[in-house]
């Protein structure tokens, strides 16, 4: 009986061990259950420091593997974890990348309808205990890989709006304007001059002012130069006492309408500031167009010489009380403003006469006068050019007043 029961149960146990095996043989999902399980579930932590080991910017990636159903099915499936371990490719900064992903995927494992209820409680505490081992292993390989691994610092970068240290800073250059821009311009420009020509005016003005600015600069410089010739020239009619601090140099001719304009001028000036000198510079520069310019000047020149400044000045002022200017003045002028001046018989030395008014010729010019009237006034001594005035044309009372109080202020 007992051999019965032994054999009995001998039988048994080899008729079931055939039929797993034979069920084994083939089911590929029943294969990936003994091939594949131990290797993710036992051991993580010794197979995440193998790869950390061989692979220091490697860590452990877990992918789930894909599912497989069985070629039979049987009312009794038990899913199985199968987890694979593959290296993933370092970052580009040398960093080893997180774990990315870890999942369990149920695979179908047919087993035999005949198993023991010891198999069936064993299939069912199947799936918690290797879901369980399996986060097990993920978490420890994360954990290995940080420990072992420390992430490089990545190389500092400057800052795109700070400017290195080393390099040069551009220069700003105000780039030049093209063919077309320029074209554009001047036509923008044109049309707006057309549109407001009276801009050509101003524009006119402001550079005639320039040029009379410049040129009166000139001259005062000139006048200081040539101040001898200016102030000591005994041939030259001079009214006023001869220790006056200032004085007021004219050229003129006789002919000349704005001298003529002039004159009474001059003769208020004399009487308001008898402590003036007032020296008059004959320069008959309508000589060439109208003789009697020429003579009148030679004529005043000798009155001035041998008779003195009183008789010297009543021919002057005589002459132009006429108001024959401008061609218009005659011999019969010239002799009746002698006459007046006392003068009537008087001869010019006509070599001497020409001596004076050539010096006076050249004077002028050095001046850099253009035509007549042409006034200077200066200190007799101590001149500069803050304190010398010179007038290229005619000159109002006041003008001349103002020149006055400069030169006296300068002169003290």
């Amino acid at each position: 009986m007992r051999m019965n029961k032994l054999a009995l149960t001998m039988m048994l146990l080899a008729g079931a061990t055939g039929a797993v095996a034979a069920e084994q043989a083939g089911d590929p999902a029943a294969q990936t259950v003994t091939q594949s399980g131990p290797a993710a579930i036992s051991s993580p932590d010794s197979g995440a420091q193998r790869q950390t080991a061989s692979h220091p910017a490697d860590v452990p990636v877990v992918t789930a593997a894909p599912a497989a159903q069985s070629s039979s099915p049987s009312p009794e499936t038990t899913p199985v974890i199968s987890t694979s371990v593959t290296a993933a490719p370092p970052s580009g900064n040398g960093v080893a990348p997180a774990v990315q992903n870890a999942e369990a995927s149920g695979i179908a494992a047919t087993q035999s309808s005949g198993s023991a209820p010891q198999k069936a409680a064993d299939a069912a505490a199947l799936p918690s205990q290797t879901e369980s081992r399996a986060s097990d292993s993920a978490a420890p390989a994360a954990v290995a890989s940080s420990a072992t691994e420390k992430p490089e610092t990545p190389p500092a970068t400057a800052d795109a709006d700070t400017p290195s240290a080393s390099a040069p800073t551009p220069s700003v250059t105000a780039a030049p304007f093209t063919p077309a821009q320029e074209a554009r311009i001047g036509e923008v420009a044109k049309a707006y001059l057309l549109q407001h020509p009276q801009l050509l005016i101003e524009i006119d003005q402001k550079l005639q002012k320039m040029q009379y600015d410049n040129q009166i600069k000139a001259m005062t410089a000139a006048a200081i130069r040539h101040q001898n010739a200016l102030l000591n020239d005994q041939t030259i009619p001079a009214i006023g006492p001869a220790d006056a601090s200032v004085a007021v140099i004219e050229f003129f001719d006789y002919q000349c309408s704005v001298c003529a304009r002039q004159a009474p001028i001059i003769q208020s000036l004399m009487k308001s500031h008898p402590q003036i000198r007032f020296i008059f510079k004959e320069w008959p520069i309508f000589g060439y167009r109208w003789k009697p310019s020429f003579q009148a000047a030679e004529t005043g020149l000798t009155i001035w010489q041998q008779k003195g400044a009183d008789a010297y000045l009543k021919y002057h002022d005589a002459l132009f009380t006429t108001g024959h200017i401008e061609g218009a003045l005659t011999q019969k002028d010239i002799a009746r403003a002698a006459s007046v001046a006392g003068a009537a018989k008087i001869k010019a030395r006509s070599q001497a006469m020409l001596e004076t008014l050539s010096g006076t010729d050249e004077l002028a010019k050095n001046l850099g006068f253009q035509g007549t009237p042409g006034i200077v006034v200066m200190p007799v001594s101590g001149a500069t050019a803050e304190n010398v005035t010179v007038f290229q044309g005619g000159a109002t009372e006041s003008m001349l007043q103002d020149a006055l109080n400069k030169a006296q202020g300068q002169a003290r």
